[in-house]
């Protein structure tokens, strides 16, 4: 798989057994381009995926670890000027002695994984089928700089709930594609990978892999992919559920942007506004704004410095409040964190992934509700509100900006990477989203 191949980890391993060869051959619809050499069953063909990292892969991982070059300390106590170096430094010589990759490349390969071409790209994702029958099936789709990683504690309680505190008729089949240009799956050559684009792959992967009814998930970047999906009304999406939804009104957006407070606001909604706004002037969004701006500039850096790469990712607002990994029992561990940022180096993928916010650029804000079209949604939206999210959706704004909300919790722990720190809660919550679209 030409996408694959051209990877720096060159050392993929795809099962070649005919026997766990898959061929199906559905009508790819829009998500199919004729400029694609394939012939029309390599296209529409699964492939089973196996990951193995060359040793020297990871042993030039760990020289350019003991080689970097650290900048002097911050001169302020707090991380208010980014990643604190005592921190960091900590951390990224723990990456180069202790940390063992082959434990997590052993976790996924416990997994199904495969890879098929959506629109001439290659793209990797897991496939756990549920045990139980008539489970739902379910696509999930990660963001930045999450990866599939955010979602392997989820696989267990949604395909098993009966492990896990829940019915068996609330199982679900589980489908986590890597983004285009994340992970394992291939990077786009042109551009145009934006998320209404990605939302029309996960349509035609899902009819791909024979489901006929499904649902979709998202956060992060999955929130806009998953919204896409059900504005563009596929047949078979009975709907989604999302967290870090699109909700702002355009009067909120405008006070946002410089203008004054709307009139008649509750409290709840002025102290959202005001959260927003002291967030942006904290320098929180500088990740946001760069990668949008520049994406390729911010590549060169996290693609020729491991440290670089991991100051990066951890100044993402959703690891502000993440101990490096002090409480061994607070997931994410540190080992997870390593495990994903790790991924990123490991595929190269730090200037490829970051590029879809430059694909997204023009749509404008992920959060605000005309920006991402919600008015165009008609299909059954649920929406979960983590309290430590980096923006927490009023109910009232929700109901606004999607007409069929269905489902609408605020519940009291878990933060950005909600799957990855509170798996047990956040399957509860898919579980009791989606139980009214199961009959």
């Amino acid at each position: 798989m030409s996408a694959i191949s051209s990877s720096p980890v060159r050392h993929y391993f795809l099962a070649a057994s005919a026997a766990a060869f898959i061929l199906l051959t559905p009508d790819l619809g829009d998500a199919q381009t004729a400029q694609s050499p394939r012939t029309p069953a390599d296209v529409q063909s699964i492939q089973p995926f196996r990951i193995h990292v060359a040793d020297s892969d990871l042993a030039d991982l760990r020289r350019r670890i003991a080689a970097t070059r650290w900048p002097d300390k911050e001169t302020v106590a707090d991380a208010s000027q980014g990643a604190q170096l005592a921190r960091l430094q900590e951390l990224v010589r723990y990456w180069g002695t202790g940390y063992d990759w082959r434990k997590l490349e052993a976790k996924l390969n416990a997994f199904p994984q495969f890879t098929t071409t959506l629109d001439g790209l290659d793209i990797h994702f897991i496939h756990v089928r549920s045990r139980h029958k008539n489970a739902l099936p379910l696509i999930i789709t990660h963001g930045w700089p999450g990866s599939v990683i955010e979602q392997l504690k989820l696989i267990g309680p949604l395909t098993d709930p009966t492990a896990h505190g829940g019915n068996a008729d609330e199982a679900f089949d589980v489908v986590i594609p890597s983004i285009p240009g994340y992970g394992f799956s291939g990077k786009p050559t042109g551009t145009g990978w934006d998320p209404a684009r990605i939302a029309r792959a996960w349509t035609v992967l899902m009819k791909r892999l024979g489901y006929t009814q499904y649902v979709a998930q998202g956060g992060d970047w999955g929130t806009p992919i998953s919204s896409e999906m059900a504005r563009q009304t596929p047949a078979g999406l009975l709907g989604i559920h999302i967290n870090l939804p699109a909700t702002v009104p355009p009067e909120a957006a405008a006070a946002l942007a410089g203008g004054p407070l709307p009139p008649g606001l509750s409290d709840k909604e002025r102290a959202v506004i005001e959260s927003l706004m002291a967030y942006n002037k904290g320098g929180n969004s500088a990740y946001f704004t760069m990668l949008t701006a520049r994406p390729q500039t911010v590549g060169y850096g996290m693609t020729d410095s491991p440290a670089g790469l991991a100051a990066w990712v951890l100044v993402h607002p959703g690891f502000a409040k993440w101990t490096y990994g002090d409480d061994p029992g607070q997931s994410p561990t540190k080992d997870d964190v390593l495990d994903n940022i790790t991924l990123y180096w490991l595929t190269n993928s730090a200037a490829s992934s970051g590029r879809l916010y430059w694909e997204n650029g023009a749509r404008g804000s992920v959060i605000v509700a005309a920006a991402q079209k919600t008015a165009e949604i008609s299909l059954p939206v649920a929406i979960t509100v983590f309290p430590d999210d980096v923006y927490r959706a009023p109910e009232s704004w929700a109901r606004r900006a999607y007409r069929n909300l269905i489902y609408f919790h605020e519940v009291d722990k878990g933060g950005h990477f909600a799957a990855w720190e509170q798996p047990e809660l956040f399957a509860q919550e898919l579980r009791a989203a989606f139980k009214a679209l199961r009959s």
